[in-house]
């Protein structure tokens, strides 16, 4: 299983998901993505399943405002999640499937809803009570370098494997964009073209693969060939 976070909320998590998944299925597994705690509207399944359809989607508590899940829960006056629940919840797709993604809300430590000892938690401890790796996403443009190093460090202190997949290149990168690009390549296993998910879902799917190194089930294995092929020669 693998689990899906970002440096902060509207980095292109959701699309990230769905690509994937797109790439996962592609090479012939068996799908499942998991939303366990859903802020706000639209919902992200939706866009998921529009962009991918996975074999299967899931989404574990819906809370009408959009803020961190448990504060959502508490303004709404309705049950938090559960660490538990929601493990048991994740483990028991993990049985029918080869893969199972999981996007969190916001950030890795959003406070996402509570144990049963009544304290909070968040994504970074639902990553190491299963054992799974992250995926970091990251914007390509601006404080990128800061927020994506807190987050592998958070992520490295706590033994849970993770990398960094770019939520959204831009069309025409300035030199900013490529100095962060050059930083992040140690830990890049993707990086998704800016309006990803405005494509038609049959572009997307066949897409997607492109956007993810191997270990995401796609077939990036050169930056530098990547970097050329979206114009960093004219810099």
């Amino acid at each position: 299983m693998v689990l899906v976070t970002g440096t902060d909320t509207g980095v292109g998590k959701t699309v990230t998901t769905a690509a994937i998944a797109a790439a996962a299925q592609a090479s012939g597994l068996r799908v499942a993505v998991i939303k366990p705690g859903q802020t706000g509207t639209p919902g992200d399944i939706e866009v998921i399943s529009r962009l991918a359809s996975p074999d299967t989607t899931r989404t574990l508590a819906s809370f009408p405002e959009r803020v961190a899940p448990l504060a959502a829960a508490t303004v709404a006056s309705m049950k938090p999640l559960e660490l538990y629940e929601v493990v048991d919840a994740i483990r028991a797709e993990a049985a029918k499937h080869d893969l199972v993604l999981v996007e969190g809300t916001g950030g890795l430590l959003v406070p996402m809803g509570v144990r049963p000892s009544g304290e909070s938690w968040t994504v970074a401890d639902l990553a190491t009570t299963l054992g799974a790796s992250t995926i970091v996403v990251a914007r390509a443009g601006q404080g990128t370098l800061n927020h994506t190093a807190l987050t592998l460090e958070a992520l490295a202190r706590r033994g849970v494997p993770a990398g960094v997949v770019i939520g959204a290149w831009p069309a025409e990168p300035d030199l900013e964009h490529w100095a962060n690009l050059s930083e992040l390549v140690p830990h890049l296993v993707g990086a998704l073209p800016g309006g990803a998910g405005r494509m038609d879902p049959g572009v997307f799917r066949r897409s997607a693969p492109g956007w993810l190194t191997p270990s995401l089930y796609g077939v990036l294995d050169n930056w530098r060939v990547w970097a050329e092929e979206t114009g960093e020669g004219h810099h």
